[in-house]
């Protein structure tokens, strides 16, 4: 049991006043034989029995009324997982609401979603709490708010439904700064969330460094977790995986291939409906869904002749959650995808440029050429998509225009020079070559995304076909490794930056330091993939992924086309739907982390906890009951009870009618 008001609970030895009392006035009297009460103590004993179970049973309810009385004014909560009973009120109470698609599932006898449940039980129970300040952290913008009251939670805008996912560290983060910035007391920190493993990063090293922060605080920091982490009994999401405009005859066609997931394992076959909008026009297709996944491959759309560029939206019927239920894309005419090599090695060039230009669509035109470093100043970025560097890190003005170009979105792939030298950009630099024993192959790759994922019908790049006679170093920076060497040395990883992507790739195409030449596939995906990524960013469409970093113009300029009207300005691209910004067409979605169910085991969720005050509850969507309720009403009750129970004991014992028997 919890008390909102501990401290009382100081008062429970004056349960105790009836025996001292009792005591007390047992000494008061001496005893004096007096030979004419002899007969009067022996009837007496006669009762004794009696008259000693009432006496005792008077001093229990005296005892128990004033224990009723203490425990009432200390405000009893139901609802003993709080853990409050040493604790008080807080000073600053911080609530992180998780705002990600995947809390916009409801539940399975229907009532609210996961957000909207949350929501009510935190304002309901904070409401009860109290607290001297309140302050809130959304998910879509990480950032601390202060609130007049905690009542007004659940009918914010900015704890609505977002189509961004959530990064539980990075928020956090914002509260152990908050705390730190505004010298707060006694702090309490509310997560409500899924525990989705995307939001969670629970493999970052973030969590450490969390965690030694908050044991800092000399005042103490407490967190509490309002989990929701049922997954969906039946649930579909639609995902669109590629979008290409070509001609056809005398007019053009859309091209267009999506995914269709179902939670919860391997179920019957289901014919599912799946609707397809461009600009407004309506057109149903049915997929045969027979397991987890399913893909319909370039379902062709016949275009208005002249029509070059556009939006559209792919739908399902609705089901548990609303949030993936559809996807946006917008399309134009391709553009040629160019790439610009800059190599020292004379082989590595070759095989770079050939990558580079063999298109992987007949209508998708890719051009690349090679230049020195001094001849960048000519590059037209504007129409670039792809830098291939082999060559000393780039210093000077060329460092300068290849940041502003992975700025502006395009993609970089480092290989390392013969001589690494002490170059330095995005935090990272080469460090030395070290050869490979046995030509050693590829220990381990990230196959869920990036450069070396899966292909689209599931199978696996044949990146452990590769063998790696020499590997060059990689120091600095933050880097997201996405293949790993024997011994665990990055083969290839990615740089943090602010727009598009820098790769380093610890080895070159050249015979003599891997076989990523003779065995061109790998090779080929990554260029290519690279390629595609640094082309989304030009034109005048682009598809974006929610919550990430937003094209060249602030989202509060933009103008919605198409998507829902619940979302703010400011938040724009943090909700799924078509844009215009200014005279180009965006297209923001969930990201592909959120179409997977994966949660948090109990025991790894105590792990990131570890060394904390934490406490946790399991709620479900759609419950209306109260998390928590003041109890002190029972208490109340029964203190009335056993005033009563002590006057009914304490009456004389009514004489037998005379002349009856004794």
């Amino acid at each position: 049991m919890s008390f909102l008001q501990p401290m009382l609970l100081a008062a429970l030895p004056l349960v105790a006043l009836p025996i001292i009392i009792h005591l007390i006035n047992q000494r008061r009297y001496q005893t004096v034989r007096w030979a004419a009460m002899m007969f009067l103590l022996a009837a007496n004993r006669m009762s004794r029995g009696y008259a000693r179970i009432r006496h005792w049973l008077i001093m229990a309810v005296r005892m128990l009324a004033i224990a009723g009385l203490i425990f009432a004014i200390s405000r009893p909560l139901a609802g003993g997982w709080l853990g409050l009973a040493g604790g008080g009120r807080a000073e600053t109470t911080i609530v992180l609401v998780d705002r990600s698609p995947s809390m916009q599932q409801s539940g399975s006898d229907g009532g609210g979603s996961k957000l909207e449940t949350g929501l009510g039980q935190l304002a309901r129970t904070l409401s009860t709490l109290g607290s001297a300040r309140w302050v809130l952290i959304d998910s879509v913008t990480n950032h601390p708010r202060e609130l007049e009251s905690i009542d007004a939670l659940p009918r914010l805008p900015s704890t609505g439904p977002a189509s961004a996912s959530a990064d539980i560290p990075g928020m956090l983060q914002a509260a152990r700064d908050y705390i730190k910035a505004n010298k707060a007391g006694r702090t309490e920190v509310w997560i409500c969330s899924d525990i989705r493993t995307n939001d969670w990063a629970p493999d970052s090293g973030r969590w450490q460094a969390l965690r030694d922060a908050f044991q800092e605080f000399p005042q103490g920091v407490r967190f509490h977790l309002l989990a929701y982490p049922q997954a969906a009994a039946r649930n579909l999401s639609v995902r669109v995986t590629d979008v290409r405009r070509q001609k056809a005859g005398d007019g053009a066609e859309l091209l267009v291939s999506i995914r269709l997931a179902r939670q919860g394992g391997e179920a019957a076959p289901e014919r599912v409906p799946v609707h397809f909008e461009i600009d407004g026009a309506r057109s149903e297709v049915t997929v045969e869904l027979t397991g987890a996944e399913s893909e319909l491959k370039d379902h062709r759309i016949a275009l208005e002749r002249g029509k070059e560029r556009g939006w559209g939206r792919v739908s399902i019927p609705a089901d548990a959650n609303p949030a993936d239920n559809d996807f946006w894309f917008v399309f134009e005419q391709p553009a040629v995808r160019r790439a610009i090599i800059v190599a020292e090695d004379p082989a590595a060039a070759r095989s770079l440029h050939l990558a580079a230009t063999i298109a992987p669509d007949p209508a998708i035109p890719c051009a690349a050429e090679v230049l020195a470093p001094d001849q960048l100043a000519g590059v037209d970025w504007d129409q670039t998509a792809l830098v291939l560097w082999q060559a000393p890190l780039p210093e000077n003005d060329a460092r300068e225009r290849i940041q502003a170009f992975v700025a502006r979105g395009g993609s970089t792939i480092f290989f390392p020079p013969r001589a690494p030298g002490a170059g330095e950009l995005f935090g990272v630099r080469w460090s030395s070559w070290q050869p490979q024993k046995a030509d050693a192959p590829v220990e381990g790759w990230r196959g869920d995304e990036d450069l070396l994922a899966h292909t689209q019908s599931g199978a696996p790049l044949p990146v452990g076909q590769l063998q790696v006679r020499r590997a060059c170093g990689l120091s600095g920076g933050e880097l997201t490794t996405l293949a790993t060497l024997r011994g665990g040395a990055p083969l290839l990883a990615r740089a943090t930056t602010d727009g598009g992507a820098a790769y380093f790739c610890a080895t070159t195409p050249a015979g003599g330091d891997s076989s990523l030449a003779a065995n061109g596939v790998v090779l080929y995906v990554m260029v290519q993939r690279a390629m595609a990524g640094g082309a989304a960013a030009l034109g005048s469409t682009r598809a974006l992924v929610a919550g990430g970093p937003p094209p060249r113009e602030e989202p509060a300029t933009w103008q919605r086309i198409a998507g829902g009207s619940e979302a703010i300005s400011t938040e724009y691209a943090a909700h799924r739907g078509v844009y215009a910004s200014g005279e180009r067409l965006l297209a923001v979605n969930r990201s592909a982390g959120e179409d997977s169910p994966a949660i948090l085991a109990d025991r790894r969720v105590d792990d990131l906890f570890r060394g904390l005050d934490f406490a946790r509850v399991d709620d479900r969507a759609g419950r209306i009951g109260s998390l928590i309720q003041e109890i002190w009403r029972l208490f109340l009750t029964a203190m009335l009870v056993a005033m009563v129970a002590e006057a009914g004991l304490c009456l004389p014992r009514r004489a037998p009618p005379t002349g009856a028997p004794t």
